[in-house]
């Protein structure tokens, strides 16, 4: 079992930055894909980011690719999501998921385990 704790969501400005953290608990998760995916409203969850379980490596969202920087820390099952260059389109509601599957997956389905999520606004 794993829960997941985002923070560090709020209200910039567009242009500014903004870096979410999230915290997992009840089990290491060293092992598993820690993906951020976002909802606007009206809009389907997207993927936005995932650091891929025991190596680390990184894939982006076209739309997020060059302006957010995905990194976990394994020892303290953390993981955050540095948001730079933030724009009107980012702003919605965050959420840090956990994926125990072999491979790797941007789709919101594949992921076992969510946190509560955090709100980012962004204004112009």
């Amino acid at each position: 079992q794993v829960q997941l704790v985002e923070s560090g969501g709020g209200l910039v400005q567009a242009g500014g930055s903004l870096r979410l953290s999230c915290t997992a608990s009840g089990r290491s998760i060293s092992s598993y894909h820690l993906g951020w995916f976002r909802q606007a409203p009206g809009k389907e969850r997207e993927f936005v980011a995932v650091s891929k379980g025991n190596s680390g490596a990184e894939w982006y969202a076209d739309s997020v690719k060059g302006r957010f920087t995905i990194s976990r820390d394994f020892p303290k099952d953390t993981v955050q999501l540095e948001m730079n260059n933030l724009e009107s389109g980012d702003t919605a509601v965050y959420y840090c998921a956990a994926d125990g599957g072999r491979s790797w997956s941007i789709q919101a389905e594949r992921y076992d385990y969510w946190g509560r999520g955090t709100q980012v606004t962004v204004s112009s």
